[in-house]
């Protein structure tokens, strides 16, 4: 057994390791990458450890308890922070400078490591994490650079299942007891909201996500698809389909794909009913078509919790805005 260091040793090391680690270049990372999980962090860690098997089915030996977490996904983000851990990292929201807006208040004072398209690896060195949480990251280079830092776990399958991912990473935080915790209770709230929706717990539900480019819609295999199935909604025209991608643009000229009993649109950097959105879609003749909008069932949604990549309490603040909005 290696004999303990001291968190100046143990930083000390990561950091010479890691600045080896970067001068080496690609090629020498991919090839020296360990293949095991990344336990070379987890050795610096005093403690009891466990191993978990990740998203993609490798095994990775991590602390018991750790107490450096580095979330490099929204999702894991919302989840460490759903669990009671606040990272000691986090990557930036998709079309946010930092954490995403319904997280912000909570992630306050977390540095950023990185973007959506991938972690700064300097900067994840400098974090000295003991656990990394790497969300759906399938760059091997990228995660053999991340494992010669600490051990690390990808955390999102490619279902990108909020509950998965959440009971995954409880297992990581030893917090499972919480995040079973967490989806019984999200379980209490999908039914009770079922319930109050009576009648309308039948209707169409379509989410779209509006920008300069134009209308995209929320199609099967993403966050808030899966939020709306619990629910029992129906969607309308291709959102019952699978997407290729996290969104499917439409022009002016199909959006009757998005014409179902109530409408949900937003953008990633929403300010509420005070941006002007839903007075800006309503100039459009294409919208004033729509039979949620001349039905004003038309609600205006927060894009970076509805539309990106969600999480565990993401979900729940959606069935908040679903209650605001449908249930009178």
């Amino acid at each position: 057994m290696a004999p303990y260091q001291t968190p100046r040793s143990r930083s000390a090391r990561r950091t010479a390791a890691a600045t080896a680690l970067l001068t080496a270049g690609a090629l020498a990372l991919t090839a020296c990458g360990s293949s095991d999980g990344g336990t070379d962090g987890g050795k610096d860690t005093a403690g009891d450890r466990t191993t978990v098997t990740d998203a993609t089915g490798a095994e990775v030996e991590v602390p018991a308890r750790p107490k450096r977490v580095l979330a490099l996904s929204e999702m894991d983000l919302d989840a460490s922070l759903a669990l009671g851990v606040k990272p000691v990292g986090l990557t930036a929201g998709r079309g946010q400078k930092g954490a995403p807006a319904y997280l912000a208040g909570q992630a306050q004072g977390i540095p950023v490591v990185g973007a959506v398209t991938g972690p700064d690896i300097e900067k994840v060195v400098q974090a000295d994490p003991d656990v990394i949480l790497a969300g759906q990251m399938a760059d091997e280079q990228v995660l053999a650079q991340l494992k010669k830092i600490a051990p690390t776990v990808v955390t999102i399958d490619r279902t990108k299942d909020w509950k998965k991912s959440l009971t995954l990473t409880g297992q990581v935080l030893g917090k499972s007891n919480d995040a079973r915790k967490f989806l019984d209770d999200y379980g209490t709230e999908v039914t009770a909201l079922k319930k109050d929706l009576g009648a309308r717990a039948g209707a169409s539900v379509s989410v779209a996500r509006y920008s300069a480019k134009g209308t995209a819609v929320m199609q099967q295999g993403v966050f808030i698809s899966d939020v709306l199935k619990d629910l029992g909604f129906k969607r309308p025209g291709i959102q019952n389909d699978k997407g290729e991608g996290h969104s499917t643009p439409l022009s002016d000229e199909n959006l009757q794909e998005i014409d179902g009993d109530w409408l949900f649109i937003g953008t990633l950097d929403s300010k509420g009913a005070d941006s002007g959105l839903l007075q800006q879609l309503s100039a459009k003749p294409a919208y004033r078509q729509l039979n949620a909008v001349s039905e004003k069932h038309v609600t205006e949604i927060d894009g970076s919790k509805w539309t990106s990549l969600g999480g565990a309490q993401a979900a729940v603040s959606v069935l908040d805005d679903i209650r605001k909005a449908m249930v009178k």
